[in-house]
């Protein structure tokens, strides 16, 4: 069953409508899915946004009192006390500049309060052989820190669950970590920003909240619903004979 019959010149258009609907529905789908992912992409840009203006912000201090995530997450904090060194992790297979090395993460005991707020204090490059892992310094005593708030769940891949080997961790699991050193944590991971003389090096990437990709998935949709269109066109027209009914 034909919808249409056009004739242009030698060009016969007739589309048929099974193909037609079938065409129509994926059409409608993929211009649906690229209008997802443009939505998508303009809530991450105005979320990055926020984190960019974020980093021009005073730090919020940290206390005695459980933080809330979605107001602190990229964002600066400033907290005291005293480092916890019997807690400190290492997280394996951290790469600096090509070098192996490793992630120190020890838990700061904030002051004036039953609390502790896990702290990344930066990255140290691995010994010559695995049995050779490195001890970083810890500072003593009571230290003033400043860093940003990161989500502690971000996981590396792992491709099977491994079992911590003494202070390595492959990867960080919050609640674990928590329940293995029994104390009640900020619900955030501080990336230390403020300089210590204790030879680890930070450098920590900007907060990005992956725009880019919701873009170029956006574009993805948009040119497959443009090769459908030029398809359907294409299965449709056909040349004029002199013999055709």
């Amino acid at each position: 069953m034909h919808l249409l019959n056009l004739r242009i010149g030698a060009w016969h258009f007739r589309p048929t409508l099974l193909p037609t609907l079938a065409a129509l529905f994926f059409i409608v789908l993929t211009l649906w899915l690229g209008n997802w992912q443009r939505e998508r992409a303009e809530t991450k840009r105005e979320l990055q946004m926020r984190y960019d203006r974020a980093a021009d912000e005073a730090p919020i201090h940290v206390g005695g009192t459980l933080l809330d995530f979605d107001s602190v997450v990229y964002r600066k904090l400033e907290v005291q006390g005293v480092y916890d060194d019997a807690h400190t992790i290492l997280l394996d297979n951290r790469v600096m500049n090509g070098v192996a090395g490793y992630h120190v993460l020890t838990p700061l005991k904030i002051e004036g309060g039953p609390l502790a707020i896990l702290v990344n204090r930066g990255w140290i490059a691995a010994g010559h052989t695995r049995a050779e892992v490195p001890l970083p310094p810890t500072p003593a005593g009571q230290i003033r820190l400043e860093g940003m708030a990161v989500d502690p769940h971000s996981r590396f891949l792992e491709l099977a669950r491994t079992e911590p080997q003494g202070r390595v961790w492959q990867n960080l699991d919050f609640e674990r970590y928590a329940a293995t050193v029994k104390l009640k944590l900020q619900p955030v991971l501080l990336l230390q920003t403020s300089a210590l003389d204790d030879g680890l090096q930070r450098t920590w990437p900007r907060p990005d909240t992956g725009v880019s990709m919701h873009v170029g998935y956006a574009i993805q949709w948009y040119s497959l619903a443009t090769t459908l269109v030029v398809l359907w066109l294409a299965m449709n027209v056909k040349r004029h004979r002199g013999d055709d009914v």
